[in-house]
């Protein structure tokens, strides 16, 4: 990670220092370089990593594994439960696996951790719809500022990336850096 930033920031990696935000975000700190912003996700030998020069972002990648206890009844909200228990049951842990992976890129994207309550925010996860940040409790105005994108992942994986662009219509760039994936969020042109 630190050689892929500092590719970004034209700095050498050993120079690159993190600080933590007060929920444990971590962020490059300046040293008058341009400022960064990007998120790791990692799951069974898969790496992504996520980074934009203009917008907070959140990245998440699950492999898709048998479920032991019903998850999604405990935290998701109950909009998104029942759209999840309302799927086909071929469909149920494509649906669940792209709901979590959703909530969790934006939590990480939020800032405020697991202070934020998977239930207080609604995400699409349908094939049919379109991905987005449908409410966020005590925000009415979030869905237009937040974008929700699905990651590009090999078979029996899920993946998403949200960015706060403000309304600003962004698409995901893809490199392959021998360990791992690295996605660029890049404005729409």
């Amino acid at each position: 990670m630190r050689i892929i930033l500092g590719r970004y920031l034209g700095i050498s990696p050993r120079s690159i220092g993190f600080d933590y935000g007060d929920n444990g975000k971590p962020f490059v700190q300046a040293y008058g370089a341009y400022p960064i912003h990007f998120n790791l996700s990692h799951s069974a030998d898969l790496a992504v990593l996520a980074v934009s020069d203009r917008y907070e972002l959140g990245i998440d990648i699950e492999e898709v594994r048998f479920l032991k206890e019903d998850i999604a009844k405990w935290f998701f909200s109950r909009r998104e439960y029942q759209a999840l228990r309302s799927l086909p049951a071929d469909r149920y842990m494509d649906g669940f696996y792209r709901c979590w992976t959703r909530k969790e890129a934006f939590i990480k994207a939020h800032g405020a951790g697991l202070s934020l309550p998977l239930d207080s925010f609604d995400v699409t996860f349908d094939r049919s719809a379109e991905s987005r940040l449908e409410r966020l409790e005590g925000d009415t105005g979030a869905p237009a500022n937040w974008v929700v994108l699905e990651l590009e992942t090999p078979i029996n994986f899920a993946g998403a990336v949200v960015a706060s662009t403000g309304g600003h219509r962004v698409c995901l760039r893809y490199r392959n850096e021998g360990i791992g994936q690295l996605v660029n969020l890049a404005s729409r042109t």
